[in-house]
């Protein structure tokens, strides 16, 4: 590209075909020309195709989510809040451990707003397990923040904050595989939460999330399991990176850890939004099993990187290990179930 020139798509192809990362100005060409629905699919498609086969840098990703952030619509909140999500991607069909973590969380003490959708590549996204749980998805900025500052927890539906994404869906539906909007999502939540959990299905995603996060400087745990999970696994090790004041720590963690015992991927299969509603509050209701240690596990992940901005000279297993009790005592109080009922009483008013 002339660097006297306005970037094309032929120079975005051409870059991307070379395998060398894009210029801040053709990434955020590229973005701005999807959002505003100025390209045709097969351009995006070509896009999305040639930038997997080259892979993405922070670089990139940031100037994305730039982009991204320029054509959302705003959802303002005051308080310390943290979101627990996974990229999503990892084909084990669970159930939804990240959003009945949110919960927990929420009914701990925590603030969360939670970014989602419905579900892309599995049977339940975050927004179909909420729907069956009666809790309004689709609200407005004003609405959203207006749950979180009554109940400590509120939910950000993708397609409303983000309605450009609506010109790529289809052309990542026709491709059927992760692609970098796999990334941009939980990374873009429109409130900017000042800490993140998020859990990454594919191994060379890992460090480039953890990478832009650090930059944005932001507090976080970016983590996946060793067998390929986008959450803290029951089938072995998790890998972890800490992100806190700019810096990045990498450490594994392992259920034996806390004396958890190891479960089989199976045990934690999920369906529809019905289903995984059904054994969420099975779970909430006081069932025992691997459903309950994975939402405690990764409740407890999540509740670590909300209290990152706390001063600790405690291993990262030390700290899971004390927020682990504090689920449990959200579970077993009855305090998670309350919260649900509260939750959709409050959305549905609104």
């Amino acid at each position: 590209m002339n660097a006297n020139s306005l970037p094309t798509w032929s120079d975005v192809i051409a870059a991307l075909d070379s395998g060398v990362e894009l210029e801040k100005s053709l990434a955020t060409f590229a973005m701005r020309e999807i959002l505003s629905g100025n390209t045709e699919p097969d351009q995006i498609k070509e896009f999305l195709i040639a930038h997997a086969e080259k892979g993405a840098t922070a670089s990139e990703v940031a100037a994305f989510i730039e982009v991204m952030y320029e054509h959302a619509a705003p959802l303002q909140i005051t308080e310390r809040a943290v979101d627990v999500v996974g990229t999503g991607g990892d084909g084990f069909h669970t159930i939804n451990i990240s959003t009945a973590s949110a919960i927990v969380c929420a009914a701990s003490g925590a603030k969360i707003m939670k970014h989602g959708n419905r579900a892309a590549s599995s049977k339940s996204g975050s927004a179909d397990l909420l729907e069956a749980l009666k809790i309004k998805i689709d609200l407005d900025g004003v609405a959203v923040a207006k749950v979180f500052n009554e109940i400590g927890i509120a939910f950000a539906f993708a397609p409303k904050f983000h309605s450009a994404m609506r010109f790529a869906a289809p052309v990542r539906k026709e491709l059927g595989r992760p692609t970098i909007f796999n990334i941009l999502g939980p990374l873009s939540n429109p409130a900017k939460p000042a800490a993140y959990a998020i859990g990454v299905a594919l191994p060379n995603m890992v460090e480039l999330v953890a990478d832009v996060l650090a930059r944005r400087g932001v507090d976080a745990l970016v983590f996946r399991g060793d067998d390929g999970m986008d959450e803290v696994t029951l089938t072995g090790p998790t890998t972890v990176y800490e992100i806190s004041k700019g810096g990045r720590v990498k450490a594994s963690i392992s259920p034996e850890d806390f004396g958890i015992a190891r479960s089989d991927i199976s045990e934690l299969r999920g369906g529809d939004g019905a289903e995984n509603a059904s054994r969420i509050k099975a779970v909430f209701a006081g069932e025992s099993g691997a459903p309950r240690d994975a939402i405690l596990l990764n409740s407890a992940m999540t509740l670590v990187a909300y209290n990152l901005d706390k001063d600790s000279e405690k291993t990262l297993v030390e700290r899971v290990a004390e927020q682990i009790k504090v689920a449990e005592n959200a579970i077993d109080s009855g305090a998670a179930t309350v919260l649900v009922e509260k939750w959709s009483k409050l959305s549905n008013s609104l």
